[in-house]
């Protein structure tokens, strides 16, 4: 089913989810969505993999055919799992942990109809603990994706054509991003989460509210998604802040750069200015062992000795954090919020976007995607961080 150097990752990310359930005193956790089953076997297919406390995975399959190896078992339905356990001589496990965030109630019942386990816990945090702390190999696909972002990032400007709107600009960027590589899939975290792409805030519109948990939101092309582009005219004064996704190589960066249609006012500058500023300060202080709440606390405190408070994270709706993880999804943990509970630890990946919304100029800011190491942050996305003229 796999390589020798996928096969050895994947161990480790195995040895790693046995370690969570012998923490939790779990049996086995049974995986089913497609970014989970991704990270525990290296691909998406239809079915579930089935991790005991011991012993080697499973991974049941019923799409797509021609997978092979020995711990791959083809199912027509799920209520075969328990007669192919017990023919390995695998008892049914007591404890049993689900994706429980994610999976709907009736699949719910049925898993436990199936398995019958004393207790079900939930195998989401769990996943998302695990896979908060990425590998050498998961680091290495990510600087990659940053890579090739900052690529696409420098054509901006010679994509840019006058007279053209927020829409058109983004439809070319993401031409250019596909080119590039782009698997044109933004995978996120949580109910009712969507987006197609990323986004192009051009002027007002990035103060337009979303119902998305995002930094920024925008209206849309109409209320059946409404985040990003809205087909406002790239004009003479007005800010364009490009916050595209970067999933190049199965693993997402995040990266924010901010242009500008002619000369913007002092007051953008000055708020760009603190948005670098932020930056640098948690820069400075995010290490291993640092609170995410710790970052958030500087990054509002700097905002507010530059006076911008009311443009910080939005102006007529403002986000309740400044960085979130990334991974295999654009929201992983940890998350810099206030209320977080998250310590960095050496190997977490993370999007940090100090922003400011300007009423009749639009976004400026920056966001840049940053691994987590023993000396500090590093940098994933780099590229020059000033509002780069387009016309």
């Amino acid at each position: 089913m796999y390589d020798i150097e996928l096969k050895n990752e994947l161990e480790r990310r195995w040895s790693s989810v046995r370690e969570e359930l012998a923490r939790q005193q779990a049996d086995a956790l049974l995986v089913t969505t497609n970014v989970n089953l991704y990270y525990v076997s290296g691909r998406v297919f239809a079915g579930m993999a089935y991790i005991p406390s011991e012993g080697e995975p499973l991974f049941f399959v019923r799409r797509p055919v021609g997978l092979k190896g020995e711990n791959v078992l083809y199912i027509r339905k799920p209520e075969e799992i328990g007669d192919r356990l017990r023919e390995r001589g695998i008892a049914l496990p007591r404890k049993l942990l689900l994706e429980t965030d994610s999976i709907p109630m009736g699949e719910y019942l049925r898993y436990e109809k199936i398995f019958s386990p004393e207790q079900i816990g939930n195998g989401t945090r769990l996943l998302r603990t695990v896979r908060s702390v990425k590998t050498p190999f998961e680091l290495g696909r990510l600087r990659l994706s940053g890579r090739l972002h900052a690529e696409v990032y420098r054509r901006i400007p010679e994509l840019f054509r006058p007279g053209m709107t927020d829409l058109e600009l983004s439809v070319e960027i993401e031409r250019e991003s596909r080119l590039k590589g782009s698997r044109g899939i933004f995978r996120i975290f949580g109910q009712s989460m969507e987006i197609f792409g990323g986004s192009v805030l051009a002027g007002d519109n990035a103060d337009t509210p979303s119902p998305y948990d995002f930094a920024l939101g925008g209206g849309g092309l109409d209320t059946s998604l409404p985040v990003g582009a809205n087909g406002t005219v790239l004009s003479d004064g007005m800010s364009v802040m490009v916050d595209m996704g970067g999933n190049f190589t199965g693993y997402m960066t995040d990266m924010t750069r901010v242009f500008s249609v002619g000369e913007l006012p002092d007051l953008a500058y000055r708020a760009h200015d603190a948005s670098l500023e932020i930056q640098r300060r948690i820069a400075e202080a995010a290490r291993p062992g640092t609170p995410a709440s710790e970052l958030y606390v500087i990054a509002v405190h700097t905002a507010a000795e530059a006076g911008l408070s009311e443009y910080f994270m939005g102006h007529r709706q403002q986000a309740g954090f400044v960085g979130h993880g990334i991974g295999i999804e654009i929201n992983e943990m940890p998350v810099l919020a206030p209320r977080s509970k998250e310590i960095l630890a050496e190997g977490m990946v993370f999007a940090l976007e100090p922003k400011f919304v300007i009423p009749g100029v639009g976004a400026v800011g920056i966001e840049n995607s940053f691994a987590v190491t023993a000396g500090g942050l590093e940098k994933l996305t780099p590229m020059d961080e000033e509002i780069v003229p387009l016309a």
